[in-house]
């Protein structure tokens, strides 16, 4: 075996491994959807409750009127 297929069968198995180690993160898309969603849904909350709040307080001012 010459130097071209010595490089060639090891570019062969970096390639292969590299192909399966992609495939080990089957789950990973999906889990990075449904945090990005519940961290989504906690932000939209916080937002709603300050608002309430902001509201609120701005209803609670006495204008003198």
């Amino acid at each position: 075996m010459g130097a071209p297929e010595v490089v060639l069968w090891a570019w062969v198995t970096y390639l292969r491994n590299r192909l399966a180690a992609s495939r080990n993160e089957d789950g990973y898309t999906t889990q990075t959807v449904i945090i990005t969603a519940v961290m989504a849904a906690l932000a939209i909350a916080v937002g709603a409750i300050i608002t309430a709040k902001v509201v609120s307080k701005a209803n609670n001012i006495n204008l003198g009127g």
